[in-house]
């Protein structure tokens, strides 16, 4: 606690460096980068002494023992652009002596040998800046003899001080093919974009007349679609009410992984998170993964919806190849283009001490696993999926690919095929429960948590109990339900009240600092995806036939209508709005719910904002070519089944905190 400066201990100490001092040990002679870096290192401490100013803008950028280390201050990000843009030119040499940004560890758990005591709990780290011709080795030589020097304690060999992954200058790499690719198909879109545009408004005055290439590709025509307003007063089989409970999903799965995101900046009050986490609002952020049980149930009920009215219109005939391509169609452009764009678009766009290490956490895993999201199977083939909130893609795609088999049954069969399906749905509720009582997976465990929160066989409860519902709404559709005031208000009690049971049952356990056992965990986590699900079917079910007062008139809001349609892409995009406006944080950060609503309102905004642009660039153009190769296809006009999304998600998104048939949606992870 009384060491001055770091930079000025390592100036101090390195004032005459050596050969011996920079040699890693077991290298031999020193080479020809470390002779480079020992010169430059020299030629810092020479210019520290004549009072360079470049040379005291890099011991300037360096990181402090940060203030408030026992109330959570871990981290001192130093001055990351005063560090990289060091360019000197070295008259003895001629070259440029260039400054390296990294972060290095000063003290952690197992960093210490022996008992270090308080401070051997913590995880400090601060910046250092040193030329950019040594590497990783040598700064972790460098460090691990400055510390013992000023430490007197010997460092154990357990862990880097330096992750060199994680350094930055402020070159930038050279665009590989892949990102020329990218960057060139964008251009084509966008010209296609403006081409289109400038046609529609300037050389047809007659909009019924707009050739259809044009219309598929005209920001005009395709913004009108969007936010045309639906009234379902023209068309019975709409229910307004989804759209809002679409939205609230979205924004609950943005606002979760914002959480995420303020957890990974360098708060300087780590230690009331713990007082946040036994809070009950904390709840609500915490248990932000029943918006993904909402997608899947929306999911469910939107297909058989629409698929049991085309059945009808077709003597039960269903056309499953055609199905299954155009929902891959439909989905694929856009996770497709969303995916280069992580990989190669995402590093370019932004930088900063967190950045490199928060964009290579989205981009290094689709280097090697990129075909299985296309292939909607990455929720099982791998553990590091691309796109990580894209796992509900995976799951709610592998329902779409069986439920033809439920339709078919329930066309056939009806309440015979509903009670084999509920034996179903109560069959994997009991494989859940048995794979967490008998193999100890818990949701707080963890990689072991992912058997259970993103494989499909343990999500489907929330999915066929929105079929179930959709089968009953079929059936029922163009009836009236007349409803006693007793009814309705009990309705709406059982669904309330569970609801909150699903947000407030665990509660008691963190407010009172007490583990949760597994076999309480596992009966709350197989009950509550059934419970969330049958709250909403009254839900919906009051809303549609005309008990949903307050409730329906703002869940069934026109102004949901836009946002709803653009869901799919904003849980696609907010995680790369939320790592790019996260990475580029450049001091320490304040944790608190206010601090995390800002956050979130700036994420959500330029999230739609984004959306609403690739929906003009990919999603429309892409959705109105699939229409001119497969024009038989039902009319647009009917309401559009599922959720294309899960946050996630959000899925995204979570979510998707990530994140159906025709679905536009988004979860959360």
């Amino acid at each position: 606690m009384q060491l001055r400066p770091l930079a000025v201990e390592f100036i101090d100490y390195y004032r005459n460096i050596t050969s011996g001092d920079l040699l890693i040990p077991g290298t031999g002679l020193p080479n020809q980068q470390d002779l480079q870096c020992l010169a430059e290192v020299a030629t810092l401490s020479q210019g520290v002494q004549t009072g360079s100013i470049w040379a005291l803008r890099m011991i300037d950028s360096w990181g402090r023992l940060p203030a408030g280390m026992l109330y959570g201050n871990l981290k001192d990000l130093g001055n990351f652009d005063e560090c990289i843009r060091v360019n000197q030119l070295v008259a003895s040499t001629g070259h440029s002596l260039r400054g390296k940004y990294c972060m290095a560890k000063l003290l952690s758990g197992n960093m210490l040998a022996g008992n270090a005591g308080a401070l051997g709990m913590l995880g400090v780290q601060t910046a250092i800046c040193l030329p950019a011709s040594c590497t990783g080795e040598h700064m972790e030589t460098l460090l691990r003899q400055l510390f013992k020097q000023l430490l007197n304690i010997e460092l154990s060999t357990d862990t880097q001080l330096i992750n060199a992954a994680s350094c930055q200058t402020a070159e930038r790499e050279s665009l590989d093919g892949l990102a020329i690719f990218t960057i060139v198909l964008m251009c084509v879109l966008v010209a296609a974009l403006l081409l289109a545009t400038l046609y529609d408004y300037f050389l047809c005055a007659d909009q019924k007349h707009l050739p259809a290439l044009v219309k598929v590709f005209s920001a005009r025509a395709n913004s009108r679609a969007l936010f045309r307003i639906v009234d379902s007063k023209t068309n019975p089989n709409v229910i307004d009410c989804l759209h809002g409970i679409r939205c609230l999903s979205l924004i609950w799965v943005i606002y979760g992984h914002d959480y995420i995101i303020q957890g990974l900046s360098p708060n300087i009050n780590l230690v009331d998170v713990i007082p946040w986490y036994r809070s009950p609002f904390s709840m609500f952020i915490i248990h932000g993964l029943f918006s993904v049980d909402t997608f899947f149930f929306l999911s469910g009920l939107l297909v058989v919806m629409v698929a049991l009215r085309s059945m009808e219109r077709t003597k039960g005939k269903l056309n499953v190849p055609l199905m299954y391509l155009h929902r891959y169609l439909r989905l694929t452009p856009v996770v497709a283009f969303a995916i280069l764009c992580y990989m190669r678009i995402l590093p370019l766009l932004g930088a900063g001490p967190l950045y490199k290490g928060l964009v290579s956490q989205l981009s290094a895993p689709c280097e090697d696993n990129w075909f299985w999201t296309l292939l909607y199977v990455q929720n099982y083939a791998t553990n590091t999926v691309c796109l990580p909130h894209s796992w509900y893609l995976g799951v709610d795609m592998q329902l779409y690919i069986i439920s033809p088999l439920l339709l078919i049954a329930l066309y056939k069969w009806g309440k015979k095929a509903i009670a084999g399906i509920v034996v179903l749905m109560l069959l994997l509720a009991a494989c859940l429960f048995s794979m967490m009582v008998v193999r100890g997976y818990s949701l707080s465990s963890g990689g072991m948590s992912d058997e259970i929160y993103f494989t499909t066989h343990t999500r489907a409860s929330p999915w066929i109990i929105g079929l179930i519902f959709g089968y009953y709404l079929h059936v029922n559709r163009g009836k009236t339900f007349k409803l006693n005031r007793l009814t309705v208000w009990l309705g709406w009690l059982i669904s309330l009240g569970l609801i909150f049971t699903c947000l407030f049952a665990l509660y008691p356990y963190p407010a009172n600092g007490n583990h949760l056992p597994i076999v309480n965990e596992a009966f709350y986590v197989t009950l509550t995806r059934i419970a969330w699900p049958l709250a909403l079917v009254w839900l919906v079910f009051a809303c549609k036939y005309g008990y949903g007062g307050l409730a329906n008139s703002f869940l069934s809001s026109p102004l949901w209508q836009p946002l709803s349609k653009l869901s799919y892409g904003a849980y696609i995009w907010h995680i790369l709005i939320e790592i790019l406006n996260g990475g580029i944080t450049r001091t320490s950060t304040y944790f608190s719910d206010y601090q995390v609503m800002l956050r979130f309102w700036h994420d959500f905004g330029f999230t739609i904002l984004l959306a609403y642009f690739m929906f003009l660039l990919v999603e429309a153009p892409f959705g109105g070519l699939e229409m001119l190769l497969f024009p038989t296809r039902a009319p647009r006009s009917q309401p559009a089944p599922a959720v294309k999304s899960p946050r996630a998600e959000p899925e995204p998104a979570c979510i998707e905190i990530a994140p159906a048939l025709e679905p536009k949606t988004a979860p959360i992870n």
